[in-house]
């Protein structure tokens, strides 16, 4: 694989979707997954509650004995939340759900990404929410120069089809991250990471930009915007996930 497309050279990089985190993983020091809508900031406050989080590609049969073999609640879809069984991936939801110490959390994209690319570099969850916090630690730890580069992954949205769709919400908590980054001693961003920051840094009100965009009002619609609301909760959380023995613990 050549370099073209895994921006040798540069200590922040970035890139879209399960391909672009496949071609970063084995060339970074560590990996950062943004879904802010939603997995990576229902992990936020998952971790927050003291919850062990996760990650896993589909909720399917194999996820029902994942969970049984690591002594965790699968949480079910955002729409077949009960009383009886709250946790899903509903950032809202998981607020309100009573404490459990481990859940297992499918999604299709930022949980996908990260089960994948645990395997290959150590992964962070990253969202508007804590997005300072985690570009602190990156830079406290030495991640994020030539030597030992940073990958930012937004994680995107799918069309119909399956293909991805590039969505503003992770453009927008990808480039939070990074420049936070850049401000805690990361260097040479890549033209693609230098281009998130500056679409995060450069609109004033970042939250209101997602709850306006495409994402932000299909959920709303569906019922979900008190989800919106907390995943544009801009740097209110000061933990950092970090995927550890398969599951996001806070490590900050």
């Amino acid at each position: 694989m050549g370099d073209d497309f895994v921006q040798a050279g540069h200590g922040v990089r970035m890139e879209w979707g399960p391909e672009g985190a496949k071609r970063l993983a084995h060339e970074v020091t560590c990996l950062v997954v943004v879904d802010v809508l939603s997995f990576t900031t229902s992990v936020t406050v998952a971790v927050e509650a003291g919850t062990q989080v996760f990650p896993y590609r589909w909720r399917d049969e194999s996820a029902v004995g994942f969970a049984e073999r690591v002594d965790a609640v699968l949480a079910v879809g955002r729409s077949a939340a009960t009383q009886a069984s709250p946790w899903s991936l509903s950032p809202a939801a998981l607020r309100r759900a009573p404490f459990v110490p481990r859940l297992v959390l499918p999604s299709p994209n930022g949980s996908t990404i990260a089960a994948a690319a645990g395997d290959q570099t150590p992964v962070l969850a990253a969202s508007l929410r804590n997005a300072t916090a985690v570009g602190q630690w990156l830079g406290a730890q030495g991640h994020g120069s030539i030597d030992h580069p940073v990958g930012v992954i937004a994680a995107g949205e799918r069309w119909p089809d399956g293909s991805l769709r590039p969505a503003l919400e992770d453009l927008l908590g990808a480039g939070a991250v990074i420049a936070a980054l850049l401000k805690f001693g990361g260097q040479a961003p890549s033209p693609e990471a230098a281009v998130a920051a500056a679409a995060f840094t450069g609109i004033p009100e970042p939250g209101a930009a997602v709850a306006s965009s495409s994402s932000g009002r299909e959920l709303a619609a569906a019922g979900f915007a008190d989800d919106v609301a907390v995943a544009t909760e801009l740097d209110v959380s000061h933990v950092v996930p970090l995927l550890t023995d398969g599951a996001f613990v806070d490590v900050g």
